[in-house]
């Protein structure tokens, strides 16, 4: 991500701590309705979570999560390319992968910033299972990055439509997580070099699972406007 790139998300992050536009600009696609396939998907994968991790949004419930969050951006990346090497003669497909793989660096290196400073806490307060929070996220998500390259080279609709899925119950898990927490999380400092490397700044928990909730508000609302400027 560019400078001028990552200056223009970290202002839209914080502009969305105010709930009225964070509302506002959720509300543009709060009722997309995703296709079949990525419905069915989508339900298997939070179904999946939940049936692991519970219902209730918890430290090591988040690191999971973001553990698995990286991927699609990830296998996107990779699928793109592979479709360019194929389709370079075609200038309006290449634009069109080209920036899916921008948006997926973008959303990369902001996923990578969650998954390490949460894993801080995680190891700090001692509340992970090897199995249940390190196990089976690396290999859910070996298994979730093949699956996601093969859904993009045949339904980059579809692969669009289940991170849309994802991210927005990541929003909401997060959501819940400060409202049912928030007096704590505002009394809790965070210490984090690699917060500070990624040049975010937060004082407290509270400010940190903020910006984070905005995040994937934001990484939701993209995902299908991919989808929406194309048919433009």
């Amino acid at each position: 991500m560019n400078e001028e790139q990552f200056n223009a998300h970290e202002a839209l992050v914080k502009e969305l701590n105010d709930p009225v536009l964070r509302a506002e600009y959720a509300r543009a696609y709060d009722n997309y309705r995703p296709g079949f396939l990525a419905r069915v998907l989508g339900c298997l994968l939070v179904g999946s979570g939940t049936l692991v991790y519970g219902k209730k949004p918890s430290y090591e419930k988040f690191k999971a999560i973001e553990v698995i969050a990286r991927i699609p951006y990830q296998s996107w990346e990779v699928a793109s390319y592979t479709l360019l090497t194929g389709l370079y003669s075609n200038e309006e497909r290449a634009i069109e992968l080209t920036k899916t793989s921008t948006f997926s660096r973008e959303a990369q290196d902001n996923e990578t910033m969650h998954v390490v400073v949460i894993s801080q806490i995680v190891k700090r307060l001692k509340c992970e299972g090897f199995f249940r929070h390190v196990f089976i996220p690396l290999v859910f998500a070996l298994f979730y990055f093949w699956t996601i390259y093969l859904l993009y080279m045949f339904s980059r609709r579809s692969a669009l439509e289940l991170n849309y899925l994802f991210e927005n119950h990541a929003y909401n898990q997060y959501q819940q997580f400060l409202v049912e927490n928030g007096e704590r999380l505002r009394d809790t400092p965070v210490y984090s070099e690699f917060l500070v490397f990624y040049g975010r700044t937060a004082r407290c928990e509270y400010e940190l699972f903020e910006s984070i909730r905005n995040d994937e508000l934001i990484h939701r609302n993209r995902s299908i406007r991919e989808l929406q400027t194309k048919k433009g």
